[in-house]
């Protein structure tokens, strides 16, 4: 199934999951590239969105699958018609006749800003530092079936801290992002709950890279 690569970044990443699929469903229609539709009682175009945004959540490599009705179109062409007509913010990065298999997509490097008002507080970089080489770390995350605590340390293949300035400090990590699955919310909520002295004030999210159990690049 053919796929694109797009970026969801600006004011587009206060769009919902389900206001992106139908964004894009329309855009698809705009640029007079005709869906196929599912079967069954109530049939839906054929599109899905791996690894669904949370609102707030800014990324540069999200991935879209899509089935085209009618005649093969050159992907470059379906990359510029679609951007011709997707909202600021939304883009169209690249376009693949085939994707690999979701299934083998594992990993995600993201970053995290953490900002505080106040100034960042004494010996923060370190308290986070030891905070996250702990063994365990018991985190709660919400499900289907109410919530649950979740070991998130096995969950972390690898962060870096990097100081922006006086009252900005950023997490780039390496994360599990699919059986099982992490969300950077919980990185942030751990950091709350263990070690609230060094708690930020605001933060966000964006998302880098996407990768397979072996950390190569996943398309």
């Amino acid at each position: 199934m053919p796929r694109i690569l797009f970026s969801k970044t600006d004011d587009a990443v206060w769009m919902s999951h389900l206001d992106l699929m139908r964004l894009f469903q329309r855009a698809f229609k705009r640029a007079g590239l005709p869906l196929t539709h599912t079967q069954g009682y109530n049939p839906r175009p054929s599109v899905s969105i791996a690894l669904p945004l949370s609102v707030g959540v800014e990324s540069l490599c999200e991935l879209l699958d899509f089935e085209l009705d009618g005649s093969s179109i050159p992907s470059d062409e379906i990359t510029a018609r679609l951007n011709a007509v997707l909202v600021p913010g939304v883009k169209v990065l690249q376009t693949y006749d085939q994707g690999s298999k979701i299934k083998d997509l594992s990993l995600l490097r993201c970053e995290i800003t953490m900002e505080y008002d106040a100034g960042i507080p004494t010996d923060t970089e370190q308290g986070i530092q030891q905070l996250f080489r702990q063994e365990s770390l018991l985190v709660e995350k919400k499900g289907k079936n109410g919530p649950s605590q979740q070991d998130i340390i096995p969950m972390i293949r690898s962060f870096q801290l990097r100081q922006n300035d006086a009252n900005t400090i950023v997490m780039d990590a390496v994360i599990c992002c699919q059986n099982p699955t992490l969300n950077p919310a919980q990185i942030v909520a751990a950091i709350h709950q263990y070690a609230p002295q060094y708690a930020p004030n605001f933060t966000k999210c964006r998302r880098i890279e996407i990768f397979t159990q072996q950390e190569k690049q996943f398309r």
